[in-house]
């Protein structure tokens, strides 16, 4: 495969999670990891947090298994973060994929329930009335188990402009995470997080980490309640980002973990860029709702990129 003089993107976002999407139905671009850092560069590229490439799902090596788990999911979601490293999936994303699957005659979320091939498996989405996307984030755990619940933790963080390693959950939504609390939103709002926190023990493939502030609970209008939480995020091979999909999942689990059995299923999650919403299903697994917007089309040259 080689890439075209002209590259054709598309700029979204999800909760200002940004991407760099790209149509490559005939599986022709080689998206190697330099380009990714080119495309998401946000002075000498386009800028974003990640890039989606649209692909065949039988065209990648992870798609044997996503179309035996649901041959509905033709099109593969091929994310990967702005350091160029693969990802297996982002909760903002997924939507913003949809949004773009839509732009391009390919589906339809208001009349069907869309299915998506990613690296963490089939996620499934449907546009909501008022024109959130709903996406079924699949199974979710706790790798410390029972132990981690019961003492609230499972790992320390130490993270810039706190003057001592915190305790933080670990959880895990497709993707790996590790939630902390934090005292209030002074606290947060002073956490430097241009440095990467240092996580022990060292998690194998990274983590993203979610730092985070129970803002309660209030009556949901249906005879239930709704609970609410601030957070601020460090994505693996990222930085800080305004939002993250599978990251609000973690910071609504951990939460929800942390107040006992009696705790809220649904959570609103404020993040630097917008709210979405965490349920929890009674199957065990977890939804989340929210934004997508697609902002621009453009076409890249990619000499004029590469040579930046």
């Amino acid at each position: 495969m080689t890439a075209p003089a002209l590259l054709e993107v598309t700029k979204g976002h999800g909760t200002q999670n940004d991407f760099v999407l790209i149509d490559d139905r005939q599986d022709e671009l080689d998206l190697t990891p330099a380009l990714v850092r080119a495309l998401t560069d946000r002075r000498a590229g386009v800028g974003g947090d990640g890039v989606i490439r649209l692909v065949p799902s039988a065209s990648v090596p992870e798609g044997a298994r996503v179309l035996a788990e649901d041959a509905s999911a033709t099109w593969f979601m091929d994310y990967r973060n702005a350091d160029g490293s693969v990802a297996e999936m982002c909760g903002n994303g997924v939507r913003v994929f949809v949004k773009f699957l839509e732009r391009l005659g390919l589906a339809d979320a208001a009349a069907d329930v869309v299915a998506v091939g990613t690296r963490a498996g089939v996620r499934r989405v449907r546009r909501e009335p008022n024109g959130w996307y709903a996406v079924g984030m699949g199974r979710w755990t706790l790798p410390g188990g029972d132990a981690a619940v019961d003492q609230g933790f499972d790992a320390e963080v130490r993270v810039a402009g706190l003057d001592v390693d915190r305790p933080a959950l670990r959880v895990e939504v497709g993707n790996p995470h590790t939630v902390l609390a934090l005292s209030g939103l002074a606290e947060l709002a002073t956490v430097d997080l241009t440095h990467a926190p240092t996580v022990s023990p060292t998690p194998p493939n990274g983590t993203n980490v979610e730092l985070v502030v129970p803002l309660g609970e209030s009556p949901d209008g249906h005879g239930g309640t709704l609970g609410r939480v601030r957070m601020r995020v460090h994505e693996r091979g990222v930085g800080e980002t305004r939002s993250c999909g599978t990251g609000a999942c973690a910071a609504a689990l951990a939460v929800r973990s942390w107040a006992g059995p009696d705790a809220p299923d649904v959570w609103l999650v404020d993040v630097p860029g917008g709210t979405v919403r965490v349920s929890m299903l009674d199957s065990g697994t977890v939804e989340l709702a929210g934004p997508a917007e697609l902002v621009a089309t453009a076409q890249v040259d990619l000499a004029a990129l590469t040579a930046s």
